[in-house]
């Protein structure tokens, strides 16, 4: 069953899936001998709420590449703003 197939809930519920598994690809320190990215701290406080946001869906309106490699979610607007001017 392809996403078209779904109902407009159900792709609701998939979008926000897709963007908390992007989001919980958090860049981390070890990782940056293959991302070339800076490793960032994000509180476990901070992480919950913005898991708390992206299922309440808060962040819907994000395209889903923002949420891939970022800190936390001012790293995420930050990247959705740079992907809106292109």
């Amino acid at each position: 069953m392809g996403i078209d197939e779904l109902s407009e809930d159900d792709r609701v519920l998939v979008g926000r899936a897709r963007r908390i598994q992007r989001f919980l690809s958090q860049n981390t320190f070890v990782a940056k001998v293959f991302t070339g990215l800076d490793g960032s701290f994000v509180p476990l406080v901070d992480t919950i709420a913005a898991f708390e946001a992206l299922a309440d869906g808060k962040y819907d309106h994000v395209p889903e590449q923002a949420f891939f490699m970022c800190g936390g979610l001012d790293d995420v607007e930050r990247k959705a703003a740079e992907l809106a001017k292109n």
